[in-house]
């Protein structure tokens, strides 16, 4: 076979198996670690039947003391105890359907201070994020990345171009085969996400939106809608509906409605899957909130 006729038909596969509705309706992922609260994965209950993604929180590219960006130089800001390379292999040899990603970013480094997004250059940010990013992620033995910077000293172009790259050079060099972004409705952070959206989407797995930032008191209506608007600014995306467990925090609760709106998505072929941030706080609620979002997934009565 001529190597380019090969080459597209990798490519073809791969984008459809990346649109397949039967390989996205039974994702559920979860955030884990940026509290520091001695949450282990093998806390958090997984059902087989689903497509699991832990997504530990958070790597960022500052100094281990929070003071200054190091231009793309990354740091494990996690609790690398509980959340270890042997734990990291043991939770994915124990379940065969569990893929463990690290987060990049996330609100802030320290109480009171915020990870920004502050490249000095977009070329050193890229080959410096590469290679320290690379070193984590075999240490570790990771699947993917999620991108959740929430702050931003750079253009949205800087942004679209630093993490586009750094996402294609990633999965080129096989280190990581997925990608996701956590965006949520707020216009500097919207600006940035549908920048790298625009010229970036292709090498972009799922999107992480956090409807949970929506005002508190959401009802399923206004849920179902605030899902419509995000899948249309991310055409084409795997949007991924959420919630979350951590006091305070708004949106549309598995309490009041949350999973009747997931049921409408899923009788529409609308639910590509459902994330929670996140399991630091879901531990004291026993994960009752998982178990049902994972029995939902799995179309299993709960």
């Amino acid at each position: 076979m001529d190597i380019s006729k090969l080459i597209f038909s990798v490519f073809l596969i791969q984008t459809l198996l990346r649109h397949s509705p039967a390989q996205a309706n039974k994702l559920f992922r979860e955030y884990i670690g940026a509290d520091s609260n001695n949450t282990k994965f093998s806390d958090v209950p997984i059902n087989s039947a689903v497509d699991f993604h832990f997504i530990i929180s958070f790597a960022i590219d500052y100094t281990t003391m929070g003071s200054w960006p190091t231009n793309g130089k990354f740091n494990v800001f996690w609790d690398s105890q509980c959340l270890s390379p042997v734990e990291v292999r043991a939770i994915k040899s124990a379940h065969h359907n569990v893929k463990v990603a690290l987060s990049l970013g996330g609100d802030t480094v320290e109480t009171g201070k915020y990870a920004y997004f502050a490249p000095s250059s977009i070329e050193s940010w890229v080959q410096n994020a590469v290679s320290s990013l690379t070193k984590i992620i075999k240490e570790y033995d990771l699947d993917g990345i999620d991108i959740d910077y929430e702050h931003f000293k750079s253009h949205s172009r800087t942004f679209a171009e630093c993490i586009g790259r750094l996402v294609m050079t990633l999965k080129k060099n096989g280190v990581i085969t997925f990608a996701s972004i956590a965006p949520f409705e707020d216009d500097e952070v919207q600006r940035h996400y549908l920048a790298l959206w625009k010229r970036y989407s292709h090498v972009i797995d799922y999107v992480n939106f956090q409807f949970y930032a929506y005002e508190k008191g959401t009802n399923v209506s206004q849920f179902l809608s605030y899902f419509k608007t995000q899948s249309s600014h991310y055409r084409g995306g795997k949007v991924l509906v959420s919630f979350s467990t951590e006091e305070g925090d708004g949106g549309l609760s598995p309490a009041h409605g949350f999973f009747t709106a997931c049921k409408k998505l899923q009788k529409q072929g609308n639910l590509h899957g459902i994330f929670v941030w996140s399991a630091d706080d879901s531990k004291g609620m026993g994960f009752r909130y998982e178990h049902q979002s994972q029995a939902l997934l799995a179309n299993i009565p709960v």
